[in-house]
C-alpha cells in the first residue's frame, strides 16, 4: 500500500459529484414534489369542477330534492376516484333570481354603520326571522330558483411536500361552486318578504 502525498490528495477529484448530487438534491426534490403537488391539486380541482357542473345540472329539475344524496354520491366518487379518503362537504343555497346570490338582505340604515343594528328596518328575504349577511335559503330551492351550489374538498396531499417547504400543511383543502336556475317546473311564488327590525 502506498501513501499518496498531499498533493496528490488535492488534485484527487473522486466523490465530488457525490457531494454535489447531496448538495443539490433537497433543492431539486422540492422543486419536482412541489411541481408534481401543484399538479395532483389543479387536476382534483378540474375533475371537482366538472362534477359538480354535472351534479348542478342534474339539481335543477323537479324530483332532484329527493335525490340529493345521490348527486353529492356521484361528486363523491368523482374526486375520490385520484384523491382517495377526501372528506366532501356540500352545501345548497337557493335565491329569487341570479342578481341576489351571496348578497345581504336589504335593511335600512339610519345610522350610517354598514351593519343592521338598533331597530334597524330589514326585508326578511330567506324568512328566517333574523338580518343575514346572505339572503340565501338553505337547500334546492323552487321552481326558476338559482341554487348556488358549493362543494368543499380535503384530503391528505399526494407528495410530501410538507415535508420539504415549512408551513404547508400534510392535507389540502379547496372548495368550488356554481350557479344555475331551477327548470321552470312549476310557478314561482310570488310572496312578498316579511320584514323586520334589527336587533
Amino acid at each position: 500500500m502506498t501513501l499518496r502525498g498531499p498533493a496528490t490528495v488535492m488534485r484527487d477529484e473522486s466523490g465530488a459529484t457525490a457531494v454535489e448530487f447531496a448538495m443539490v438534491a433537497p433543492v431539486l426534490l422540492t422543486m419536482l414534489f412541489g411541481l408534481f403537488d401543484l399538479g395532483h391539486n389543479m387536476y382534483t380541482a378540474q375533475m371537482l369542477q366538472g362534477a359538480i357542473q354535472k351534479s348542478a345540472r342534474d339539481s335543477t329539475i323537479e324530483s332532484a330534492a329527493t335525490s340529493s344524496a345521490q348527486l353529492d354520491s356521484m361528486v363523491t366518487k368523482a374526486v375520490r376516484a385520484i384523491a382517495p379518503g377526501a372528506t366532501l362537504t356540500f352545501r345548497r343555497k337557493s335565491y329569487s333570481n341570479f342578481t341576489a346570490v351571496a348578497r345581504p338582505e336589504d335593511y335600512t340604515d339610519l345610522n350610517a354603520s354598514g351593519i343592521c343594528d338598533n331597530g334597524e328596518a330589514f326585508e326578511d328575504a330567506n324568512g328566517n326571522g333574523t338580518w343575514d349577511k346572505d339572503m340565501g335559503k338553505d337547500g334546492f330551492g323552487g321552481a326558476r330558483d338559482a341554487v348556488l351550489y358549493t362543494v368543499s374538498v380535503s384530503y391528505n396531499r399526494l407528495f410530501p411536500i410538507a415535508a420539504f417547504i415549512p408551513g404547508q400543511s400534510k392535507t389540502f383543502t379547496m372548495a368550488t361552486s356554481t350557479v344555475l336556475r331551477n327548470q321552470p317546473y312549476g310557478q314561482q311564488g310570488q310572496t312578498l318578504p316579511k320584514t323586520g327590525n334589527c336587533i
